[in-house]
């Protein structure tokens, strides 16, 4: 779609985290792009709250969309943060099996690392030589794991949008939306009540918590779609200073069979201080609740004790908590990342991406530029 005089904007972003950021900074140098947050800064919600994780693509089933557009994107990140500048590390990441048993379940973990084209290497028993403070009798080793300040990957794609002239108008909540022509009407809410009507010629629906919620605003059942989503909380504690150090990378457990989650792991941010989490609780009630109950000390020094030596339960302070939007219900089987023009529900132009949590912010310029495919197809 070329600018249209009666559009005000080409693209809205309906969201302001990592990932629709980095869709308007992609689209932002070739059309007139409105991004639409709801809070007060950019990525306040599932972006600033996780493990800051540069992820492999180790877990994910292979043609899966999590697994082709992860290992594409660490391969992409790696390259943006060393190009602008943007604070990473590439650290590194175990596995680790703590028992024989488990060594079964890090053999499966290495065939579908191996099936979506990423590279793990086995230690065995030597793992005590990489990592002292570790226990275990067998590992895989990442090298292409890492970590990221993805508040500064925000500022940089934000940058990147309102440079090119991206608006970012934010405290502004969608409302509504209609179909109109061959555009949007969008209806928006700012902080002081004000209303407001947007045309548009395409949206981009990269909502996060609320994505399913934005989707119906134009008429799509998301319980039918399958693009209902279940709020999974999943919080962290912090490790006392006397720890830092101790490890140099990232400190994955083998996972449970037929759970949600990849276990309470080891991860560093990038000053070297070490953080425990995150578990995982499916929240009853669909609300932002980020509380971290302290008792909860107990269980995470439990699971880092199977594979961590010489932590105390006093070690152990609260940090924060994030909620992932999961596809995938409570007993449900895994979901991948949604990804959809919704031209065959007759809503040409209209890009939902639901269910985009973990790995989310390693796969987001590999989303924006398969949004950018999307709508270039709409354009032909």
């Amino acid at each position: 779609m070329s600018p249209d005089s009666h559009h005000d904007y080409d693209v809205a972003v309906i969201g302001a985290g990592v990932v629709g950021l980095a869709v308007a900074a992609g689209l932002a140098p070739h059309r007139r792009v409105l991004i639409v947050g709801r809070h007060g800064r950019i990525g306040t919600e599932t972006s600033s709250r996780n493990s800051e994780g540069i992820h492999a693509g180790i877990y994910y089933p292979a043609g899966s969309l999590k697994a082709t557009l992860c290992v594409e994107g660490n391969r992409r990140l790696y390259a943006l943060c060393e190009r602008h500048g943007i604070p990473h590390a590439r650290v590194g990441k175990l596995i680790v099996a703590t028992q024989p048993g488990e060594i079964g379940e890090l053999a499966r973990i290495h065939a579908t690392a191996a099936a979506n084209g990423v590279d793990l290497t086995w230690v065995g028993p030597e793992v005590a030589e990489w990592e002292p403070a570790v226990k275990a009798v067998a590992a895989l080793w990442s090298p292409t794991t890492g970590i990221i300040d993805s508040h500064a990957l925000m500022r940089h794609y934000q940058h990147v949008a309102v440079d090119h002239g991206a608006d970012l108008v934010m405290r502004c909540t969608l409302i509504g939306a209609d179909r109109t022509g061959d555009g949007y009407a969008l209806r928006l809410q700012d902080a002081a009540g004000e209303m407001m009507t947007v045309q548009v010629g395409q949206v981009v629906n990269s909502a996060g918590l609320d994505a399913d919620r934005i989707a119906a605003l134009v008429g799509i059942d998301p319980k039918e779609a399958g693009y209902e989503l279940s709020y999974c909380r999943g919080v962290y504690f912090r490790l006392s200073s006397r720890h830092q150090g101790r490890v140099k990378c990232l400190i994955y457990p083998v996972p449970a069979p037929q759970t949600v989650g990849l276990g309470v792991h080891v991860t560093l941010d990038l000053a070297g201080q070490l953080r425990l989490g995150p578990d995982v609780e499916y929240l009853k009630e669909r609300r932002q609740d980020y509380l971290v109950d302290e008792r909860r000390r107990d269980s995470f020094h439990e699971a880092v004790s199977r594979y961590l030596i010489g932590v105390a339960p006093e070690d152990l302070t609260v940090d924060q908590a994030g909620i992932r939007p999961k596809l995938q219900g409570p007993g449900q089987p895994a979901r991948d990342f949604v990804i959809a023009e919704e031209s065959a529900r007759g809503l040409p132009g209209w890009v939902n991406l639901i269910g985009i949590e973990s790995p989310g912010l390693t796969c987001a310029p590999v989303i924006a530029d398969r949004v950018a495919a999307l709508l270039r197809v709409i354009e032909s």
